[in-house]
This record gives structure tokens, C-alpha cells and sequence, in this order.
């Protein structure tokens, strides 16, 4: 149910997207959410403090959430901007797997309203300031990494930990770890107005790769060659179809990053003629 744009709304949400976790002077610490209507229509969810939800109700991607919002008003104008309740979230069922068939059903809602190329959606932010889409890269030429501030902001960092010091939280007493590199796709589109593509990467698994690398004992630079590996190599090979999650940034809003990747591999084509060719396949989430 969408009706109401002034009012709260009991949302119905399949998850594509979560951000990686960041601070934020407003919001204390800030992860976007995005995800698809049972139509196919792309809503954002923020501010979530992710880290703090309750277990029942910290959500996954490609599952269906339930939630109380209302659109988001004053500097925010972007039309898929919702604020949640969270304590209203409510998880629906289990995500839909990656098992056989079922990439075919998260394409049926994530790919609904799919455009052709980022030049698309800009003529679409243009029009009527959508700032959440996703398509197909014609081509991914690279995943370009370079170096960053290993810490967050000092303002941010002392502002967090003072609000925490009398609070009592389950996960996050600390602000997350910041991921002192930054990565970027180089693409092109198929469109003939595309000049190519050189786009932040901002979805949480990014990080949450990198981390996890460095915790095995492996060095920064080994660890970056590992996200390297997965989002270069594996998410966007030959053999996938891979389309990117993208959405503009509110203090740029005529920037984009991508926050997501869809990435089902390509099955080749059968000639049963009851059946037809599927555009998905099998394959597990890391």
C-alpha cells in the first residue's frame, strides 16, 4: 500500500540494496536500504541503524520486509525516499535463495522497471527526480582501487562516541570500521550517448568482503585483491548478466554510485519450446 504521499504507509519492500554502514552527524550512523515494490517500483529506507536492529528484525537481501514509513520531507526530495519506522519492521518469510529458478523470481520484481543504460536514468532524474534505477553495463572495463583516510572524520568520530557513552546498545558501542580504500567500476553503457562510466561502489558486502579478508590474516593490499577478485572477476565475468543497483547521493543529487549488483549467471539457451530460455541461473550469495 503507496497511498498518501504526506502520510505513514504500511510498505511492502523486497531488500536488493544496504550501504555500507557510515557515520552521520544526523542520524548517529547511517545505512541505506533500498528495494522493489510488489510493482517493480524502487524505495529507499533510511535512516536504519543496521547494526542495532533487533535479530528478528535485521533483514536480508531478497527478502520481503514489511514496514511503516512516511516519505521523507525538507532537503530530501528524492522521490523513493522513505523514513522508517523501525520499529515496525516485520520480516516476511525467507529471502528468496538462489537455488534453481529462483534468480528468475528476483529478476520478476528487481528487474521490473529496469533502464537501458545510466543515460536513461539520467533523462529519468531530469524528468521527475528519480534517483534509484538499475540496469545492464554493456561492459564492465575495471574495478579501480585507491587509497583513502583510514578514519572516519574526527567531528564524526568524538560525536559517536560521546552519544554512546551513556547508551546502552548491543552491537555498536563502537563506530563501524571504515574501509580505508575506495573502489569504482569503470563501464560503458549501450546507449550511443554513453561516454563511459567511472562510479563509487558503495554496497556493504564491499566492505564487509574486505574486513573479513584482513581478519584471516591477510594483508590491506591482499585483502583489496580479494574484492578485486569477487567484483571484478567473478560478479561481472563473461558468464553472468550482471546489472548494477545504482542511486544519487543527497548532496550531490546529480551524482550516482552503485549500491548493489545483480549478478545471476547466464544460462545458455534450451530448445524446449514449452518451456522457452530463462534469463537466470543458480548460484549462492557469498
Amino acid at each position: 500500500m503507496m497511498a498518501g504521499a504526506d502520510k505513514k504507509q504500511k510498505l511492502k519492500v523486497l531488500i536488493t540494496v544496504k550501504t555500507y554502514p557510515i557515520p552521520s552527524a544526523k542520524y548517529d550512523e547511517l545505512v541505506c536500504t533500498a528495494g522493489v515494490t510488489e510493482t517493480g517500483d524502487f524505495i529507499r529506507l533510511y535512516p536504519v541503524n543496521f547494526r542495532d536492529l533487533e535479530f528478528s528484525k535485521q533483514y536480508k537481501k531478497y527478502q520481503w520486509i514489511e514496514v511503516v514509513a512516511e516519505k521523507h520531507r525538507g532537503r530530501d526530495v528524492r522521490k523513493e525516499s522513505y523514513r522508517p519506522d523501525c520499529d515496525s519492521i516485520k520480516k516476511l518469510g525467507e529471502p528468496i535463495k538462489s537455488n534453481p529458478g529462483n534468480w528468475a523470481e528476483r529478476g520478476r520484481y528487481a528487474l521490473a522497471k529496469k533502464a537501458c543504460s545510466m543515460e536513461e536514468l539520467n533523462d529519468r532524474r531530469e524528468a521527475d527526480r528519480t534517483s534509484l534505477g538499475v540496469f545492464k553495463p554493456k561492459k564492465v572495463h575495471d574495478l579501480v582501487i585507491s587509497a583513502d583516510d583510514p578514519e572516519w572524520k574526527a567531528g564524526f568520530k568524538a560525536a559517536l562516541q560521546q552519544a554512546r557513552l551513556w547508551e546502552t546498545r548491543t552491537v555498536s558501542k563502537e563506530p563501524p570500521r571504515k574501509v580505508p580504500f575506495k573502489f569504482h567500476y569503470q563501464f560503458e553503457c549501450d546507449d550511443s550517448r554513453c561516454k563511459g562510466h567511472r562510479m563509487m561502489i558503495e554496497d556493504w558486502e564491499v566492505g564487509r568482503l574486505f574486513w573479513r579478508n584482513v581478519g584471516l590474516g591477510r594483508s590491506h593490499e591482499e585483502a583489496t585483491n580479494k574484492v578485486r577478485e569477487r567484483f571484478l572477476y567473478e560478479i561481472c565475468g563473461a558468464d553472468k548478466n550482471t546489472h548494477f543497483f545504482v542511486g544519487t547521493i543527497l548532496a550531490h543529487p546529480k551524482t550516482w554510485v552503485v549500491i548493489g549488483v545483480f549478478y545471476p549467471k547466464i544460462q545458455p539457451e534450451k530448445r524446449n519450446t514449452d518451456t522457452g530460455p530463462s534469463l537466470f541461473d543458480m548460484e549462492e550469495n557469498p
